[in-house]
């Protein structure tokens, strides 16, 4: 038995048991009823060929032999040209989706013929097949716990992780599935990246929940899969026969068999990210919204029932839902080849979801140039998918806007409904379109008598609030501050602004200018004020925001330049301007305005977490369908209402690593009427969409109690003691969830006043939090997740620190560091606990590669702490017991060399003496290391005859390492024992147990060979 069998019970297992209740045939290596895999040539081999072939077969019944090979071996990872992961993986994808063609003469002649590798409208016609344990080699050996095979091609692998040992099951599940990608790092080399050439979907899953991702994503792109729609807990309970747990919810939805092909056709797409490419499957309320649309359109009794709503909260993937959609439509064959018409409100928004579809690979999207353009594009052939404005349905001739087609498969999705679809363009568009079906897309849904959108579209075909979204970590919440109330443009403020500005005048003169010149953009705009605010940006900017970004949105494009003109000045981080020019532009607007490169190169370089440029100034442009998932605060100058409130301040609340909420700075009062202006929204629609900072407060006070009370009864200045009260690990894991919370809640409040009495208690915490890691080397107490300022402040204040335990933990084997570590501890007890978990540590990373010799001393030192606990041994005995257990670990070079051997071969050596030993002797054999010397000789005895026989064995096996991939070659690995077999039958001390010996031998050589 190999493998984690805690793991395998809590979450393997009940995986595999899902697989066969979906119909796929499981192969589970850790059953006792296991006979064999299917055949593979290697394990260099991903893809089950014979698994492949007969499924050719079978869906493309006409093929020949010659088409066949040719078939297999355009998908074959190691035939591709490419020259990336990604790159390979977009290649099969192409032809999994589009099918290849090869020519053959099938009775009219040699003609190119569609071969398909899945039959998406046959399910009966594929083969689904989970293996565990499988295992591949790349750079180095995997074995990934569940791989899914779709007509013996890998579409799939699960990696399980065991949630009572792991302290975080999914970012090690996550991490591991990385590593098999070698995606982890530039400068090293490992996994085995050819298994995800054809992979379509990654899951990490720890027994209670789970997550997935695609090839090449990102830790925070892996999210849950909450709803199995259509179908329900309580159906899904009855399914499985068992109440479901999130991994099981998560499984059944991705891989029961029509639905995985299902999202690998319809829910995946590959989208250009500036120089690289990304891959992405729908998320659960992407897939539902896409099944209820399209079961409204399939069941509609009339055309006007077609219609809907899909309301799903800003920064959700709207975008992608409309290509889902659209996708999933083209290939519904009882609506004919349809028309789809994407519609937005912003010249924006247009170029950004064109961009959408034309980077994910929509076949031939067309984006309406006029007016005149957009009718041609509407009264030709169906089957188009066409981009437009609401504007372009415009008309500036007396007649009514003319039907361009009566046809009933033409399907609108309205972007950003809750806009512009209840004025005389949407009813130009219904005039123009008569039978088409008109699908709402929103992230803001209006409900006012006058323009709800729900009585434009019709009712909810879907929805996806703010608070699910931010549960699902889909989005951040957004929290908000008013500063500088005395600059607010209102009021008695105003009028100071005002007489401040033009105190030279006289109140006759001051009374005409205002009537005249001064409204509320004059004063916003005036310099003095800029500049003030601009200082308090910079301020705030560098002590809350850094390193994420920022925007600042000015009342007109002149405040703007101003604002830039101002932070440039000031010596403030780098920050850009974009505003559009005019004809008559001077002076700074002239010099400040950017044509579209321009406004291209400053976004990707905003967007970029290594560049310089750090804010962006906005009057009107990137309000609206922007995302730049590392800005995290938007400076608000502007006054803003309804729904272009909430467009606006989404722009913060998309998902960034170490950014743990958006954040809304308001300079104008626009919050000061907040109720007011989500009036419009449906209250259930809009609640928690933006909270004032303040709120955090009884959060931070409650997380600061709870991380507390474990020092009720001790001084957290006396570091050592507090070390102390972490020694069980359970407890450990506690302290670390309940710190990061409290961090979290001051990530989001500092530097504001409420955060100045606890700052403190965070600098001493963090400080016990890092010397507890450090002493019990455990290394799952880290401090990611609590936010980038708050980790920067502890990471400065540990490096400023001159108490060594604070530091990162040194080694057993470096003598000189680990003596002068030692010696810093005031106590014996700190000194003995810091030799205990240090050598453990060393046990637990020598132990695979030499397993008696580690076990020893294991055992040695858990006798040592049992005797201590008892009072069998003092505190300075059990110290130098531990001295002669840090001798033996790092002696073991030259025990190995006294024998006349190496390392490796030290490792077999020991396993065999302590069988021959066991054997001998009827006991365990004397602890490994303790040699007896010869009669006036300083060389240890060695024990001749098993030398013999571990050199003998190490070198055949040996041998085998050149040969490719034994580990998966039946006859190679059968050589391998019977060699073994003869070396050890040989001797009378191994000859009775040669069976289990030969098994423990095959097993050492897997960790010491590193093949």
């Amino acid at each position: 038995m190999t493998g984690n069998w805690d793991e395998y019970n809590q979450s393997e297992k009940p995986a595999l048991n899902l697989l066969k209740t979906l119909g796929y045939k499981v192969y589970d290596q850790l059953d006792k009823d296991f006979v064999k895999l299917p055949q593979r040539e290697s394990e260099h081999q991903v893809i089950l060929i014979e698994e492949l072939k007969s499924a050719l077969k079978r869906i493309n019944p006409w093929i020949n032999e010659n088409n066949l090979n040719k078939a297999i071996n355009e998908i074959r990872p190691a035939r591709l040209k490419a020259n990336s992961l990604m790159s390979a993986n977009e290649i099969i994808y192409d032809k999994l989706i589009n099918h290849i063609s090869l020519k053959q003469d099938i009775g009219f002649g040699k003609k190119n013929q569609t071969v398909k590798y899945i039959d998406y409208e046959n399910l009966d016609n594929n083969s689904f097949i989970a293996i565990n344990q499988f295992r591949v080699k790349g750079k180095e050996t995997i074995k990934p716990d569940i791989t899914l095979f779709v007509n013996g091609l890998p579409l799939a692998v699960i990696e399980c992780k065991n949630n009572t040992t792991c302290n975080e099951p999914e970012e090690e599940a996550i991490t591991q599935l990385r590593r098999y990608q070698n995606i982890r790092s530039d400068d090293n080399e490992e996994g085995a990246e050819e298994l995800f050439y054809p992979n379509q979907l990654l899951v990490a899953a720890w027994g209670d929940s789970a997550s997935s991702a695609t090839v090449g994503a990102p830790a925070q792109a892996f999210k849950g899969w909450k709803d199995p729609y259509p179908y329900t807990k309580d159906s899904l309970t009855e399914l499985l026969g068992k109440e479901p747990t999130g991994q099981d919810i998560l499984l059944f939805s991705l891989f029961k068999k029509n639905r995985f092909l299902d999202i690998i056709r319809n829910f995946t797409v590959f989208e250009d990210k500036g120089n690289s490419k990304v891959k992405m499957a729908c998320r659960y309320q992407q897939y539902r919204a896409v099944q209820k649309a399209v079961e409204r359109i399939k069941n509609a009794e009339s055309l006007e029932d077609r219609n809907g709503t899909v309301w799903h909260t800003q920064g959700s993937g709207k975008s992608l839902t409309m290509l889902f959609l659209a996708l999933k439509l083209r290939r519904m064959k009882d609506i004919g080849n349809p028309t789809m018409l994407i519609v937005t409100d912003r010249v924006d928004l247009d170029e950004q979801i064109s961009g959408t579809f034309k980077r994910c690979g929509f076949p031939n999207p067309e984006r309406a140039g006029s007016v005149k353009e957009l009718k041609e594009l509407l009264s030709s052939e169906a089957g188009r998918t066409i981009m437009t404005t609401i504007h372009k349905f415009q008309e500036y001739e007396k007649e009514k806007y003319p039907v361009l087609t009566e046809r009933e498969n033409v399907f609108v999705m309205a972007d950003e409904a809750h806009r512009t679809q209840f004025k005389d363009l949407a009813s130009n568009m219904r005039r123009a379109l008569p039978n088409a079906a008109y699908i709402g897309f929103t992230g803001t849904p209006i409900d006012k008598e006058s323009r709800s959108t729900l009585r434009t579209f019709g009712d909810y075909i879907d929805t996806y609030t703010i608070e699910e979204s931010v549960a699902d970590n889909a989005t951040l919440p957004i929290k908000y501050e008013s500063r500088l109330a005395d600059l607010h443009v209102e009021d008695r403020t105003l009028d100071e602004l005002f007489d401040q500005k033009f105190h030279k005048y006289s109140d006759e003169e001051k009374k005409k200018i205002k009537e005249k010149y001064a409204t509320e953009n004059d004063i916003a705009e005036a310099s003095s004020r800029i500049e003030t605010i601009a200082l308090d940006i910079i301020k705030h900017y560098n002590e809350k925001i850094a390193p994420f970004k920022a925007q600042i949105v000015a009342v007109s494009r002149l405040a703007a330049v101003r604002y830039k003109e101002a932070i440039d000045e000031l010596e403030g981080p780098e920050a850009a301007v974009l505003i559009s020019g005019g004809h008559n532009d001077e002076g700074l607007l002239k010099k400040y305005s950017v044509d579209n490169d321009q406004k291209s190169n400053i976004v990707e370089r905003f967007k970029n977490p290594h560049s310089s440029l750090k804010i962006i100034i906005v009057c009107d442009m990137l309000l609206t369908g922007f995302d730049a998932p590392i800005e995290q605060v938007m400076y608000l100058d502007k006054s803003l209402k309804e729904h272009n409130l909430l467009q606006a301040i989404a722009r913060v609340n998309r998902v960034f690593p170490e950014k743990n909420y958006g954040l809304v700075v308001d300079y104008y009062g626009v919050f000061d009427n907040l109720k007011k202006a989500l009036a419009i929204f449906n209250p259930s629609d809009v609640e928690n969409a933006v909270t004032p900072i303040e709120d955090e407060k009884p959060r931070l006070e409650a997380n600061h109690r709870e991380v507390m009370k474990y020092f009720r009864n001790t001084d957290m200045n006396d570091l050592e003691a507090c070390i102390e009260l972490f020694e069980d690990e359970e407890k450990r894991n506690d302290f670390k969830n309940d710190f990061k919370d409290f961090a979290k809640s001051m990530d989001i409040i500092m530097p504001h006043p409420i955060a100045d009495p606890y700052r403190g208690d965070l600098y001493k915490l963090s400080k016990i939090h890092t010397a507890v890691r450090n002493r019990y080397r455990d290394d799952s107490i880290d401090i990611k997740g609590v936010g980038e300022k708050i980790k920067k402040l502890i990471d400065d204040h540990i490096r400023a620190s001159s108490i060594r335990v604070l530091h990162e933990p040194v080694s057993i084997l470096d003598e000189k560091e680990f003596e002068e570590t030692l010696d810093d501890l005031k106590s014996d007890k700190a000194k003995a606990s810091e030799m205990e978990h240090a050598i453990k540590k060393e046990i637990n990373v020598q132990m695979e590669e030499n397993p008696v010799y580690y076990k020893k001393l294991s055992e040695r030192l858990e006798e040592i702490i049992e005797k201590r606990k008892n009072n069998q041994m003092s505190l300075i005995e059990q110290i130098d017991e531990m001295k002669d257990i840090i001798h033996d670990m790092r002696t073991v070079q030259s025990k190995a060399e006294k024998l006349g051997l190496n390392k490796k071969e030290f490792a077999l050596y020991e396993l065999l003496l302590n069988e021959r030993e066991k054997e001998e002797k009827g006991k365990v054999a004397e602890e490994p290391g303790e040699y007896t010397a010869g009669e006036g000789s300083n060389e240890p005895y060695v024990n001749k005859t098993v030398k013999e026989v571990t050199q003998n064995i190490f070198n055949d096996l040996s041998e085998y390492t050149k040969i490719d991939l034994w580990r998966q070659k039946t006859e190679v690995l059968q050589k391998m024992r019977k060699t073994t077999k003869v070396h050890l039958i040989k001797y009378d001390e191994f000859k009775q147990k040669y069976e289990s010996l030969t098994n423990k031998i095959i097993k050492l050589s897997q960790n010491i060979f590193m093949f």
